[in-house]
């Protein structure tokens, strides 16, 4: 029998071109050199395009786990990223408490990193509650009540950090999901939502430091996954850094979430950041955002990048492709969408 979800070549590009009057606001701010490079990616970005996910249970108890959702979801759409996978996970958070996870590397060079965070974490401190030392990663939970940003920016001269955060940490290593769940127990995860990603390195080397998700140094509980470039990267954080915001990578999907991140210090709520985003960053972008309690998604107004998303009473998922949400429901026929150019939403739990 043929495969229901394989299309023909027309069907898939007919999909990525949206209608003149919906993609003509953001033609306008791209040269005709950029506008023919745009448009050599948009038909030939099956081939190199990494692959993101994104999941939220509305309610307690959902039938199966935010790790094992995950990794059925990045399963789907492996293809489009075979070098690095990751994930973004959340649960309920403790309060006075800060999970972290860092890179360590192994043997001597694991135990001089551990040292010297440990160090660290006494200057600023930071009581340690709970260590692990688990693939690659120092993995530690600590009591800490001062300068979250302070300390973030200390800690990482220590080591590697991967992430901070109340309720987040992230996880991420090279190899497949199957592979990064192997070492690290992904699919022993079971908190309220989270996201995740597979890489194909195309611009830097294929490390774990250079896997995503990215969080958003400096600030809580904030991770990103994305698809795309951001044209006006350094022109963006030269802004960040004016306000002394800290950046340890070069790679926009870090700047992405910085930038959000810097909004809702500000009050401004996510789903107003999501719209600004669209306005602030050029270039073509599909990303998804998670927060301690929320996920949204925005979208750039070429919509280059493929995004479909599935809804129902217990749940909302988005990711790359529709086989990473059929994996969830398998045997189902779902009533999936994809979102519109220049869109944005977000999505939250139910108390």
């Amino acid at each position: 029998m043929k495969d229901p979800y394989i299309r023909p070549v027309w069907y898939q590009y007919s999909r990525k071109l949206p209608t003149l009057s919906l993609i003509l606001p953001g033609l306008v701010k791209y040269s005709c050199t950029n506008l023919i490079y745009m448009v050599y990616r948009l038909f030939n970005s099956e081939s190199f395009m990494c692959g993101i996910a994104g999941i939220l249970f509305k309610h307690d108890a959902p039938h199966l786990s935010t790790g094992q959702a995950l990794i059925d979801m990045l399963d789907g759409c492996q293809h489009r990223g075979p070098d690095s996978t990751g994930f973004a996970l959340y649960e309920k958070a403790q309060t006075g408490r800060l999970r972290l996870r860092f890179f360590i590397g192994e043997g001597d060079e694991a135990r001089e990193a551990v040292a010297r965070i440990k160090r660290a974490l006494g200057d600023h401190h930071a009581s340690i509650v709970e260590e692990e030392i688990i693939g690659n990663n120092y993995r530690v939970i600590v009591d800490f009540t001062g300068n979250l940003q302070t300390f973030s920016y200390s800690i990482e001269r220590a080591a590697k950090v991967i992430s901070i955060g109340s309720s987040l940490e992230i996880v991420k290593d090279v190899g497949t999901a199957d592979d990064v769940d192997g070492r690290y127990h992904v699919h022993k995860f079971d908190g309220s939502h989270g996201l995740g990603h597979v890489r194909l390195a195309t611009e830097s080397d294929v490390k774990p430091e250079a896997s995503h998700p990215f969080w958003a140094t400096g600030f809580a509980d904030i991770a990103i996954v994305h698809n795309g470039q951001i044209t006006n990267y350094w022109k963006m954080r030269r802004r960040l850094e004016r306000r002394s915001f800290e950046f340890t990578t070069d790679n926009d999907s870090e700047l992405i979430a910085v930038y959000l991140a810097d909004k809702l210090s500000q009050g401004i709520s996510l789903q107003e950041a999501l719209r600004t985003s669209i306005e602030d960053l050029d270039g073509t972008f599909s990303f998804l955002v998670s927060t301690s309690n929320e996920i949204g998604y925005a979208k750039d107004r070429l919509a280059a990048k493929p995004m479909v998303m599935y809804e129902n009473e217990d749940l909302v998922a988005v990711a790359s492709e529709e086989v990473s949400l059929n994996k969830l429901f398998p045997g189902h026929a779902l009533q999936t969408r994809e979102p519109l150019p220049g869109t944005y939403a977000t999505w939250s739990r139910s108390i």
